[in-house]
């Protein structure tokens, strides 16, 4: 479904991504990972078209998107996430939702449609007509997921989803990223909870000072003496 190739992006004497290569099947579930600083967000961007890449190619399903605009990547199928959440917040979270879904229609009706099946989708069916300011940082979280649906996407790129929640808000978060795939959405992940991304990921790529160090299974990733060293640990067990 997406081949990345070569892909480098330098800023200044900083090379954020140093000739990056992955593939991800469709309905497959990848997790990213590796230390702080290490280029991830910058690879997603680089993929989702908010950085033009300074060399390598992108393909998704068959075509070649390299450089193309962030919205011409969201026709395409595929879309992102922030990490930094921003909801619009002096609208509702229906309103907040059908941003998305005015990407894909222009009826208003058929947008409000979209955005109480998503907000179901992600738990918020209880929250349409709450402010998007009032929403706690999990429920920013959950909007953040139910806008990239609404555009509905075949490819999703999470970009820490997980960050900012307590362990009970992780563990009623990871079934609704589970379903999402269950729906046949292929989902990469950016992810620093490592239990998490361990338990949800079929396959793990760990990048390292812009570079792919090592990709595998959950299994074979904790067994690598080069991922233990520069980023999980000595101790880490599954």
């Amino acid at each position: 479904m997406l081949e990345v190739r070569d892909l480098s992006k330098a800023f200044g004497g900083l090379k954020a991504v140093d000739h990056a290569s992955l593939d991800v099947r469709a309905s497959e579930i990848v997790g990213l990972i590796g230390p702080n600083g290490a280029g991830k967000t910058t690879l997603f961007a680089a993929i989702a078209g908010f950085h033009t890449p300074d060399g390598g190619r992108i393909v998704f399903e068959g075509r070649d998107i390299t450089g193309l605009e962030p919205h011409k990547v969201c026709a395409a199928g595929m879309v992102r996430t922030f990490q930094l959440t921003q909801p619009f917040a002096r609208i509702s979270v229906r309103e907040n939702i059908m941003v998305g879904a005015y990407f894909r229609t222009a009826d208003r009706r058929a947008a409000a449609r979209q955005a109480e099946a998503v907000a179901a989708q992600v738990g918020m069916a209880d929250q349409l007509d709450q402010p998007g300011a009032d929403l706690t940082v999990a429920g920013r979280k959950r909007l953040e997921l139910a806008r990239a649906l609404a555009i509905e996407p075949r490819l999703l790129l999470l970009d820490e989803v997980l960050a900012g929640l307590n362990p009970s808000e992780v563990r009623d978060m990871l079934p609704v990223i589970r379903a999402i795939a269950n729906r046949g959405v292929t989902i990469v992940m950016i992810e620093h909870i490592m239990q998490a991304v361990m338990s949800f990921s079929q396959r793990i790529v760990v990048l390292d000072t812009g570079r792919i160090i090592c990709e595998g299974t959950p299994e074979q990733i904790v067994e690598n003496p080069d991922v233990r060293k520069v980023y999980l640990g000595e101790h880490f067990r599954m």
